[in-house]
């Protein structure tokens, strides 16, 4: 549905605000839509972490895998934290959209006097070492309304008595679901014997058309049986271990150079595709049958045969 992304000074009062929203989504949403808050507390990062730079990256990739697991299109996740490097808010966008679900930053505005006021009060062992907290204040880089990833963006002030609880809520449930572009989608990955299907099938194809053309001359459509690795669901028990794979081929010898040179092309730009994933984001198949027909549709185009 949406992910909330919580930013702000340190001690600034996000939970405070954090909590205004939770409440005020979970009596407002029906009863299929799920709203969960994520904080530092509830994934046991302490303010520790934080005096470190190490250990903050662990804290950051500890939080994003939490986000990563619970983000969904049936629930409101609301991000309780700092959030206060814009590279990593970034990448909570690019999650959002890679995920179908609407976006929303709330920025809880406090100056840093009153940071550190909260901070020297809080008794309940969450308190931010001095230093560490005039740190983080420093390094923060501010929201803005103006980049896509902080957009659209509510600023509270700390002192503001009357949250926009209900602009936020129709943000995240009314607004625009930005579509994943390029750069969020999952690449499909081939599966892990594609190379083995690809050579088997190649190298058999190779050894069925030499072995057809020892046994007389060729030339037109003609059906090449090469055996499977593995038996197809969709065959008869007695045509599951083979495979059979229609061509055109030219009113010419063959020679086993020309075939093996076609060959080799063909497995390179199948390989650069298992190894990127896909070429075509999900339009390369790595089944024997697909690879059979793949390849004898590239030795027909390569020995000149029209379609």
């Amino acid at each position: 549905m949406a992910l909330i992304t919580i930013s702000g000074y340190p001690s600034s009062g996000k939970s405070t605000r954090a909590a205004q929203i939770y409440d005020f989504l979970s009596s407002a949403s029906s009863p299929q839509l799920k709203v969960k808050v994520i904080s530092d507390d509830d994934l046991a990062v302490g303010r520790m972490s934080y005096d470190d730079s190490l250990q903050e990256k662990i804290a950051r990739a500890t939080l994003f895998t939490a986000i990563t697991r619970h983000i969904a299109k049936d629930t409101i996740l609301i991000v309780d934290g700092m959030n206060y490097i814009k590279g990593f808010r970034y990448q909570l966008y690019c999650k959002a959209r890679e995920a179908g679900v609407r976006v929303a930053t709330v920025y809880v505005l406090a100056t840093p006097d009153q940071c550190r006021k909260w901070n020297d009060e809080r008794g309940d062992g969450k308190r931010y070492k001095p230093q560490t907290l005039d740190a983080l204040i420093q390094r923060f880089e501010e929201p803005s309304s103006m980049v896509r990833w902080d957009a659209p963006l509510f600023t509270i002030p700390w002192d503001d008595p009357t949250p926009p609880l209900e602009h936020i809520s129709d943000a995240v449930t009314t607004g625009i679901i930005k579509p994943p572009n390029v750069g969020t989608q999952i690449t499909p990955k081939a599966p892990t014997d594609a190379f083995r299907t690809l050579e088997h099938t190649t190298n058999a194809l190779v050894s069925a058309l030499m072995a057809a053309q020892a046994a007389g001359p060729l030339g037109g459509p003609i059906v090449l049986t090469i055996d499977t690795l593995e038996p197809s669901s969709n065959t008869s028990a007695n045509d599951s271990s083979v495979l059979r794979v229609r061509l055109t081929l030219p009113h010419r010898a063959l020679t086993l150079s020309e075939l093996q040179r076609l060959k080799r092309q063909f497995v390179a730009a199948r390989r650069k595709a298992v190894t990127l994933g896909s070429t075509e984001k999900g339009r390369v198949e790595w089944g024997e049958d697909a690879v059979g027909r793949a390849f004898a549709e590239f030795l027909e185009e390569g020995l000149g045969i029209a379609r």
